[in-house]
């Protein structure tokens, strides 16, 4: 149950921790960690900046999945 509800949250947060979290060399659950924390200490302005990494992951896919399709 808890393994279910784990890979719903993962799905559904657009994967800006996992993301971060590999290009940085860190665990993903460390970044989530901090960016809690970070998010309550700045009263919820890293939410903009996830808000904004989210959309560019989200555009880079695309983005890439055009240019696939172009060449092919």
């Amino acid at each position: 149950m808890l393994d279910k509800m784990k890979y719903l949250l993962e799905r559904s947060a657009f994967g800006v921790c996992s993301y971060l979290g590999e290009k940085l060399g860190v665990a993903t659950t460390q970044v989530r960690l901090y960016f809690i924390y970070l998010t309550f200490a700045a009263m919820g302005s890293p939410v903009i900046f996830y808000l904004f990494v989210a959309f560019w992951l989200n555009i880079k896919q695309y983005i890439k999945q055009k240019r696939n399709t172009i060449w092919e």
